[in-house]
């Protein structure tokens, strides 16, 4: 009769490799919410700047940063993504102008974990911010540009008249290249070390044939927004008060061609 031998110091060796590979883990975990969980803050001034306008109303109600004409309003709104790791503030700046200039309401959610790629729905609920708008477009900056369009192109909540895409591009996925019930506009930075100018054309492809694309010549990746220098960025040609004067220029003409107030 043969007996079973068994092997003590295997089987712990087997164990301590085990609880050092979930140590590991563990501490990759922490490092990613660590990471994910310190975003870009917004620049106090251009904050401040778009908080004192006297033709916008910003607020924070916890959920999301919403900013409403003083007067105006189209019924048209924007559910906008922020940037990866980038507060929702930090585009306030951006977006104060146009809506002054076209009466459109924008609200900007927090995204969990501050990445769109984890919350690429989150306008499904973020249109409830804003119960007085009727038309709505999706749009984002960068990686929440890229979810945008996926949103998008899936099955979004609300019905959705357009795409807003800051220095961003749809991939092959989100479907939208055959789209006709679509207005985009694609705004890329001629100095954009991020979402280069070649990758911008190169992916307009993934976008419906009467997309409009433009290029901010001068401006970079971080400058879509106003939360000061962002790594691997190109270097800004442009002064950050004159990227966004024509960043406003672009999409206020986009959304007012939209909404009949031009």
């Amino acid at each position: 009769m043969s007996r079973e031998v068994r092997h003590p110091s295997r089987r712990r060796r087997w164990w301590v490799a085990a609880a050092g590979l979930l140590v590991v883990l563990l501490a990759a975990c922490a490092a990613f919410l660590g990471w994910a969980l310190s975003p870009y803050p917004a620049e106090p001034a251009p904050l401040a700047a778009a908080e004192g306008n006297p033709d916008v109303r910003v607020r924070d109600d916890g959920d999301a940063v919403v900013l409403a004409p003083a007067r105006g309003a189209t019924g048209t709104g924007v559910v906008f993504y922020p940037g990866a790791r980038v507060e929702p503030q930090a585009y306030a700046a951006s977006w104060a102008p146009v809506v002054a200039d076209t009466g459109v309401t924008v609200v900007i959610p927090r995204l969990r974990l501050n990445l769109a790629v984890f919350d690429a729905n989150r306008a499904d609920s973020a249109v409830s911010a804003a119960p007085d708008v009727d038309t709505w477009y999706v749009g984002g900056h960068s990686l929440g540009g890229a979810m945008a369009a996926t949103y998008v192109g899936g099955e979004p909540g609300p019905e959705v008249a357009g795409l807003i895409l800051w220095a961003s591009y749809a991939t092959e996925s989100a479907g939208l290249e055959t789209r006709d019930d679509l207005r985009v506009l694609a705004v890329a930075g001629g100095s954009d070390g991020l979402t280069t100018p070649g990758e911008f054309e190169e992916n307009g492809r993934h976008l419906p044939g009467s997309a409009e694309s433009v290029t901010v010549e001068g401006m970079n990746h971080a400058q879509f927004g106003a939360y000061g220098p962002q790594s691997g960025d190109g270097e800004a040609v442009l002064s950050e008060e004159a990227a966004r004067a024509e960043l406003a220029e672009v999409t206020g003409a986009f959304l007012a061609a939209g909404t009949g107030t031009r």
